[in-house]
């Protein structure tokens, strides 16, 4: 069957003799890796470099600003690389056709400015090429989530005078023409009253202008809830339904969910959730990017979120959303340069928001870094002048602590871009001048480490489910607190049921610690033990308080510089 160009050549039935494949694994017994479709790796037969971290693949600023080469068929051909890691889900860049193609010097690499919503871009290979993507990963038990865009389209139009509009006083301006006589697809989408025509977003902070105005020069979708917005609505709940049908797909990621609006995306998700159980795919997941604190957050996740419309309360927004304040807090904590109190009270705040979203943690989307680094100036990956433990301390407690782990990728290689602006952390896993060379490398020191903390979460259920609590610490085995400053031990426990599993890593990256840490006391007895399941070896006693009266137990941790364990 040829590509179709208009919702109405989409068949929305399930494909003839397909078993959709489906999964009862909770969303936060992923760990998922994120990559840019364009950087992970290319179709040329390279071998990896030997090296045990730190690769470095960066290009001039004019190559990385550019497409690299990167395509589904090299994803498709290191997939064991990534299983390998303990990655059990893989979420990748946007893959739909993007302005400039198919000319690879042209347009943009990244993928968020879609033209065609209805084919992959050639770019990056073609759509039987991602249907042989997830079909091989759900052969290792994998699920695979595409990044997709619904706040806005690609340049495929422009305003009278092929000029720069810019946001003023919500007002809309005239129509221009299309970029294209073909494009945007499909065709539905070139209507101009499906766009809010309000020009470019200048004040990010006023919500009328970040959900009317324009992303430089993306053009804004009218997704209000009126005749068009609906209509547009529902172009793109059927043009998404269609890569489900025919990819089984089983998750999206939905880009500036902000700038689109509570109602929209509730609709959206609601309609797309249905459709994937109607094939028999459960849990489909729905996460967005949401640049907010928690009060924005409780508006659009978790089955309790309603959005009240006239009379009516509809319900079922994103089941999730990535955890930007987390990301704010945790990479200064893990390094040692910021207090932990700051990373202790946005969890005392996240549980104050539980009642409106249901199990703490279950709905959060937990990084360390990504491909904006958004709030950095200059932009710098976590590894950037982190040594390698830190990189992994970083890793494995997202793996340990509350919500669903993201890594994004060329972390578990060192990757250390820093530079103006987004290209620069968002390096090639593949060297661009040697055509021979990859920086997939399983020997890599990070690559090893953060293999076995995935090992230990995935068979420890308190990691998956437990409650969470920061523990208290003590220099002397008497006066115990949280901490306050850096460098510490720094302490927590998931407890799930009758189990606790400790977790502590040393922030210091030049002094051994030895500090006391409690563990629970209706759990434990004095003398009983502790096991290392990870960083360590062997057992350590769980000991009591000196004061008579004082029920408290605990165990001293000996802990190197930037040691990170894992004990139950």
């Amino acid at each position: 069957m040829s590509t179709p160009t208009s919702i109405k050549e989409i068949d929305l039935t399930p494909l003839p003799g397909k078993t959709y494949w489906s999964t009862e694994r909770e969303w936060r017994e992923e760990f998922t890796y994120f990559l840019l479709v364009d950087r992970f790796h290319d179709n040329h037969d390279r071998t990896p470099v030997q090296t045990q971290s730190r690769s470095t693949s960066a290009g001039t600023p004019t190559q990385l600003s550019t497409f690299c080469g990167g395509t589904i068929r090299g994803i498709l051909d290191h997939l064991d690389y990534i299983a390998h890691l303990g990655c059990t889900a893989l979420w990748l860049s946007p893959v739909f056709e993007n302005n400039g193609a198919p000319n690879p010097d042209s347009g943009t690499y990244h993928g968020y400015s879609i033209q065609n919503y209805l084919d992959i871009d050639p770019r990056f290979g073609s759509k039987q090429d991602l249907v042989d993507l997830v079909s091989a990963a759900h052969n290792r038990n994998m699920r695979v989530f595409l990044d997709v865009v619904t706040n806005h389209s690609g340049d495929n139009w422009y305003y009278q005078g092929d000029v720069p509009y810019y946001y003023f006083d919500d007002l809309q301006f005239p129509f221009g023409g299309w970029r294209q006589d073909n494009r945007p697809l499909p065709q539905e989408l070139r209507n101009p009253d499906y766009y809010h025509r309000r020009g470019q977003i200048r004040n990010w902070d006023v919500d009328i202008e970040a959900q009317h105005g324009d992303f430089i020069s993306l053009k804004d979708f009218d997704n209000d809830d009126d005749l068009s917005g609906l209509q547009l609505l529902d172009t793109l709940i059927k043009t998404h339904c269609y890569w489900l049908r025919e990819a089984d797909i089983d998750g999206f990621r939905m880009d500036a969910v902000k700038h689109m609006g509570a109602l929209a995306v509730s609709r959206f998700c609601s309609a797309v959730r249905e459709y994937a159980e109607s094939l028999g795919k459960r849990n489909f997941f729905l996460f967005g990017e949401l640049v907010a604190g928690d009060d924005a957050i409780d508006r659009y996740i978790g089955p309790n979120t309603p959005a009240q419309v006239n009379d009516e309360t509809i319900y079922f927004g994103l089941n999730s959303v990535l955890d930007f304040p987390l990301y704010y807090v945790l990479p200064g904590a893990i390094k040692g340069l910021t207090p932990p109190v700051n990373l202790i009270n946005r969890y005392e705040n996240l549980r104050n928001h539980a009642l409106s979203r249901g199990e703490l943690g279950r709905y959060l989307v937990t990084f360390l870094d990504n491909h904006d680094q958004i709030g950095q100036d200059p932009k710098q990956r976590f590894a950037a002048g982190a040594p390698d433990k830190q990189v992994i301390a970083g890793i494995g407690y997202l793996l340990c602590a509350i919500g669903t782990a993201c890594i994004y990728y060329g972390t578990e290689q060192g990757f250390a871009g820093q530079g103006s602006d987004d290209r620069y952390i968002r390096e090639p896993l593949f060297d661009l001048a040697n055509s021979g060379v990859s920086y997939l490398n399983p020997d890599c020191t990070i690559y090893q480490e953060i293999a076995r903390l995935a090992a230990v979460f995935h068979k420890t259920d308190a990691l998956h489910f437990g409650r969470m609590y920061f523990r208290e610490i003590s220099g002397n085995g008497r006066d115990f607190g949280l901490p306050q400053g850096q460098p510490c031990t720094l302490a927590f426990s998931r407890i799930l049921a009758y189990q606790e599993v400790l977790v502590a890593y040393n922030t210091s990256t030049t002094e051994q610690r030895n500090d006391y840490v409690i563990v629970d006391s209706t759990l434990h007895t004095k003398g009983s033990t502790l096991q290392f399941l990870y960083g360590s070896d062997g057992t350590i006693p769980i000991q009591s308080h000196p004061d008579p009266g004082n029920p408290s137990l605990f165990v001293q941790l000996t802990l190197e510089p930037m040691q990170f364990v894992i004990l139950q």
